[in-house]
């Protein structure tokens, strides 16, 4: 999580929302991303999906990977999540409405979906005092 909170510096630098995003896959980081909507004049690059694009150049499958996150990933990211079969997320924050796990739109959450796998693990991250 600590190099999910130093993108996020480096997104807040940029003049993005301060998000970043990490994605690993046995023990070791294969993705990263920090906002880059405005940099980009691109809605889709929020940190998440900029990680998971980044994984996906380093391995075939995130299949049983972990997406780290500072802040709950919306409904577009939680789209990906799923899509790409994630196993489990770990965010600090909720986002609030428009989160993946706030109903009644809990995309990333909700078994509902068939035609695709179960939902990964959500794990909320305790912050530590200096974020």
């Amino acid at each position: 999580m600590a190099r999910c909170y130093q993108l996020a510096d480096i997104a807040a630098k940029e003049g993005e929302s301060p998000v970043g995003s990490v994605i690993v896959k046995d023990g070791i980081i294969i993705g990263e991303g920090s906002e880059k909507s405005k940099q980009q004049k691109d809605i889709t690059r929020h940190a998440e999906v900029v990680a998971i694009l980044d994984a996906l150049r380093n391995t075939d499958s995130l299949a049983g990977s972990v997406l780290y996150t500072n802040v709950e990933p919306c409904l577009l990211c939680s789209y990906v999540i799923r899509h790409y079969k994630i196993a489990e997320v770990v965010f600090a924050r909720h986002s609030g409405e428009l989160g993946g796990t706030h109903q009644p739109f809990d995309l990333l959450t909700s078994p509902d979906f068939k035609s695709w796998a179960q939902p990964p693990v959500i794990t909320i991250y305790e912050e530590k005092a200096t974020h």
